[in-house]
């Protein structure tokens, strides 16, 4: 497995050795990829000196924490559940473009609280090296609350992390990125519990449709769909009709399709000089 400076092999290594070199570590694990490699490894090099913590704020979804869940448990880890209180956050619910950072720093004040619990000496995230190429003001949360990033350490790109997962096994190793569902709604509109359910439950409409990677912008009455180039025929064609069905039974009055398709971090567009990168 050969990958931009070493190996996915010898990233790999270099993860297990942070792991083992940190002693004792808490996972601020979201049921993602990068999070989800992290926690495996961390389980595998530490055993019960590591655990994982999961948010379960509204803007986490609910099947979203129901793998979680179920991939901790598979993994042996010790997995608390906590709601980390971002919506008592006035700057989080406000969503400027900072939300991510006071999202994160939420985050980060609970994971200390639940580290000292368990008596863990370190915290830990999934940020990987592509991560640098977005606007993404949660890094900054994480510099200033120390928080490691192994992924980031190791040189691991989100190409490798795929490998990396599936070369040990992990079911998650294929599962499409899943940004927190405050990111669905256009910075300077208010994060409200009822948005954030409106557009879980819309997008989990379009997965049962058969459509694996989907977001349901929030426009106020207008739902824009983001899907994969591959799916966009699939849902002007066949599956217009339900999904159109489904967007207005979830209260939305206009459902339009972004041709763009999916594309990570869309709702950076709107701001000036924010790079995007490629999906993968």
């Amino acid at each position: 497995m050969k990958a931009a400076g070493g190996s996915v092999d010898q990233k790999l290594e270099q993860l297990r050795a942070r792991m083992r070199e940190l002693g004792s570590v808490l996972v601020c694990f979201s049921g993602g990829l990068d999070s989800g490699l992290v926690l495996a490894v961390a389980v595998e090099q530490l055993g019960q000196r590591a655990a994982a913590l999961t948010s379960t704020g509204p803007a986490l979804a609910s099947a979203e924490l129901d793998e979680a869940v179920q991939f901790a448990r598979s993994r042996g880890a010790r997995h608390e559940l906590r709601d980390a209180g971002e919506m008592k956050r006035a700057g989080y619910v406000a969503n400027g473009p900072d939300r991510c950072f006071h999202c994160k720093s939420a985050l980060y004040d609970t994971a200390r609280a639940v580290a000292a619990e368990l008596g863990l000496g370190a915290i830990a995230n999934g940020t990987n090296v592509d991560d640098l190429g977005d606007y993404r003001p949660g890094l900054d949360a994480a510099r200033g609350a120390g928080i490691a990033s192994p992924l980031l350490e190791a040189g691991m790109t989100k190409a490798d992390v795929r490998e990396a997962a599936k070369a040990l096994g992990l079911e998650l190793w294929d599962k499409p990125s899943a940004a927190c569902l405050a990111s669905r709604l256009p910075y300077g509109t208010e994060v409200t519990s009822e948005r954030l359910e409106q557009i879980a439950a819309f997008e989990a409409d379009i997965r049962a449709a058969g459509v694996r990677r989907v977001r349901v912008r929030h426009h106020g009455a207008i739902a824009r769909i983001e899907v994969d180039l591959a799916d966009l025929e699939r849902v002007s064609g066949p599956l217009r009709e339900q999904i159109l069905a489904a967007g207005r039974a979830r209260g939305f009055t206009y459902v339009a399709l972004d041709l763009g398709g999916y594309r990570v971090g869309s709702h950076n567009e709107m701001l000036d000089g924010k790079r995007l990168r490629t999906v993968t």
